[in-house]
């Protein structure tokens, strides 16, 4: 049975002041009526029913989770008593739902990121399940075609073509961390590579047996955890275990050491992992003068702006160009839009000023 595992940890410091420690990315609203994580949840349906939804996420969080995202069971809510990457993340859901499922398939994703529409996305997903039962000892990653040569995302170079599938699909060749502008620029010039969007396809027991091959120290813990699944000693071992185990990523846990059992398939869906407030400029349409607005705003003589309000807030701009306005209820940002690495030390200068309170 296919079975969903969204990714909901992150603390979403990009999005200040909107987003908050209490309140990060995934719980907001972007684009839409539904917030990130509700959207995540929605387009897996009806594929997969709320009841094969499995969240995880931090202690700080699990309350919101459980309000935003009511149909999906709380024993389904795994709530890690620390972050520890997405290895052991994905440990932690693979042992949770084989003790349900032997026969479970893993549709891994991140709870923050838009795509669309649902409809490709969802036959992407069954052309994936359809080589895992092909290959069941396949992994399958989907990579985004990149459309300009960003240095924010690995990248997949892709191999030789699946010959027996009708979909794009490759086996992997090499992955490669975040480059610079000029490497990056190569990438696209060839057109073998591919964003790695952080989506994956395989079997529940196939992950955990790359896990034991790849990383032992994972596994070893988590075998220490599978006895007491369901039972009242749960919470107290899975608290004094978890915390033991490495963070680190799956990408260098598993998938760069079995590259020649990993494929990459082409994504036919439009991704945006809404990094920063720069994506409104993707998600939303930009006037004539290049500013891109949700909310209620006023603008003169004002060109290149990302503006956001909440509520019935009023933004009023005079004579300004390339600045990004964010106004919430208790703190409003004005930054200037080109240098989106400012926001981190505004970050650190609020936590140096004593105003913790504010993030």
């Amino acid at each position: 049975m296919l079975h969903a595992v969204i990714m909901a940890g992150g603390s979403g410091t990009r999005f200040w002041p909107q987003s908050r420690r209490q309140l990060p990315k995934q719980f907001l609203r972007m684009i839409g009526d539904e917030t990130l994580i509700q959207q995540s949840a929605g387009r897996c349906q009806p594929a997969i029913s709320q009841e094969q939804v499995w969240i995880v996420t931090g202690a700080a969080h699990a309350v919101e989770t459980a309000r935003q995202l009511p149909s999906v069971p709380s024993r389904q809510i795994l709530v890690e008593p620390c972050g520890r990457n997405t290895a052991p993340c994905i440990g932690l859901s693979a042992i949770q739902m084989l003790a349900q499922d032997p026969d479970a398939v893993m549709l891994v994703m991140p709870a923050d990121h838009v795509i669309k529409p649902t409809f490709q996305f969802q036959q992407a997903v069954a052309q994936a399940v359809s080589v895992i039962a092909d290959e069941p000892s396949s992994m399958v990653l989907f990579g985004v075609e990149p459309d300009y040569p960003s240095t924010g995302f690995g990248y997949i170079q892709r191999g030789e073509r699946v010959p027996t599938l009708s979909c794009p699909m490759y086996r992997v060749k090499s992955f490669h961390e975040k480059p610079n502008l000029l490497t990056a620029s190569r990438f696209m010039a060839t057109s073998e590579y591919y964003w790695n969007c952080g989506i994956f396809v395989w079997r529940a027991q196939t992950i955990l047996d790359a896990l034991q091959e790849f990383s032992p120290e994972i596994f070893e813990i988590l075998n220490r955890l599978k006895p007491v699944i369901g039972t009242d000693q749960w919470q107290t071992v899975f608290e004094a275990e978890f915390p033991k185990m490495p963070s680190i990523s799956i990408d260098y846990a598993v998938l760069e050491k079995a590259a020649g059992r990993v494929c990459v398939l082409e994504a036919p869906f439009d991704w945006d992992d809404v990094g920063s407030w720069q994506a409104l400029t993707r998600l939303f349409s930009s006037d004539r003068d290049g500013n891109t607005v949700d909310g209620l705003c006023c603008a003169v003589d004002t060109s290149g702006c990302v503006v956001r309000s909440s509520g019935d807030h009023l933004i009023a701009t005079v004579d300004v160009k390339d600045l990004i306005i964010v106004h919430t209820p208790s703190a409003t940002l004005v930054a200037d839009r080109r240098d989106e690495g400012s926001l981190k030390k505004l970050i650190v200068e609020l936590e140096k000023r004593g105003l913790d309170g504010y993030l």
